[in-house]
């Protein structure tokens, strides 16, 4: 039987198929995460549809004339985006809480939050200032349990990393793709749009130990710290020391520079600068779910000084700096940010 002519579908396992395979395996997992699961889904299909119009209808590129809790201007994609979380899981009762980049406090979206319920926290589009020149964006997702010990909503969100149930992105590019974990490893699911499903496509997703590419803004270069300029300085030297050369690829949007990291190898930095010294990216919604993703992957996330995923949270905008990826490179990075590096010493 010739097999090229069937759909990925018939070939292929669902989004909600693997989630309630997932579900069989780690039981301390409601029935209703594969409801949540679902509703992050619709939410990208919608933004990844209204994606597809950019530049072919109003109120997709360009600014709204607002700032957010940031300080940041407000693009329409990213009012869109927030407003498409809050309408698919509203009065759903399958989260109690959102937490948005876009929002200053916790929002409530179900009138029963019983203890132990879920919260959702998103980065609703990631890298939204490239949209109107048509490169990749994303959306970021981590998903906890209110803590039954908080005494309030707030202190309840503010968990540690290692406390995620889920996390994960959907990266519009050339096709929508959905990367997510639940704790039992990291897999990757393209969406079909003539069946309508995400569809899986990358199974297993394991980082390279080593990788060849370095990820980071090298325009930032006259304020990094001195140990950030030594350890680029490092890779860029490889090929003297006999290694393979580094390449340099940079492209604005979190979660697409992780995403080719993830599947290549290499390292992620975002690093402090002298004028910032506690970064850019937030902790609860950018840095928290992707350092779950690359560790269940077999990579590594770090500040340069400590886990990620080990981090107490203080505020839900805190920002701190990243590294991310493979096991090499970041556990190098370290030894030169925390002055371990008999390398460094060298140099």
């Amino acid at each position: 039987m010739n097999t090229s002519s069937l759909t990925p579908l018939s070939k292929g396992i669902t989004l909600y198929q693997h989630i309630l395979t997932q579900q069989v395996q780690q039981p301390e997992i409601s029935g209703e995460f594969s409801g949540l699961m679902v509703q992050i889904s619709l939410a990208a299909k919608l933004i990844s549809r209204q994606l597809a119009q950019a530049g072919l209808v109003e109120n997709v590129l360009g600014f709204t004339g607002e700032t957010n809790v940031q300080g940041e201007q407000i693009r329409h994609l990213d009012q869109y985006a927030n407003e498409t979380f809050i309408r698919v899981f509203k009065d759903t009762n399958l989260v109690c809480l959102l937490v948005s980049e876009e929002l200053e406090d916790p929002l409530p979206l179900s009138n029963s939050c019983p203890l132990g319920s879920y919260a959702l926290i998103i980065d609703p589009v990631d890298g939204s200032s490239n949209i109107d020149v048509n490169v990749s964006v994303a959306s970021i997702f981590s998903v906890q349990r209110r803590n039954p010990a908080a005494h309030d909503q707030m202190s309840g969100l503010l968990q540690k990393g290692t406390e995620q149930v889920a996390a994960g992105y959907v990266l519009y590019g050339p096709n929508t793709m959905l990367v997510y974990t639940s704790g039992q490893g990291v897999h990757g699911f393209t969406l079909d749009a003539g069946l309508g499903e995400f569809v899986l496509s990358h199974p297993n997703i394991q980082i390279p130990v080593r990788g060849e590419y370095y990820s980071i803004n090298d325009a930032y270069s006259s304020d990094w710290q001195p140990a950030v300029g030594a350890f680029i300085d490092y890779l860029k030297q490889a090929r003297s020391r006999g290694e393979k050369a580094y390449s340099a690829r940079y492209i604005g949007s979190l979660a697409a520079d992780f995403h080719r990291t993830l599947l290549t190898g290499g390292i992620f930095l975002y690093p402090g600068t002298v004028a910032k010294p506690k970064g850019k990216l937030r902790l609860l919604y950018e840095a928290q779910p992707l350092a779950f993703i690359a560790e269940q992957a077999g990579g590594r996330a770090s500040t340069g000084s400590e886990r990620i995923l080990d981090i107490e949270p203080t505020s839900l905008h805190q920002r701190v700096p990243l590294i991310l990826g493979s096991p090499h490179e970041v556990e190098l990075a370290v030894a030169f940010f925390t002055d371990a590096s008999p390398v460094r010493k060298a140099v």
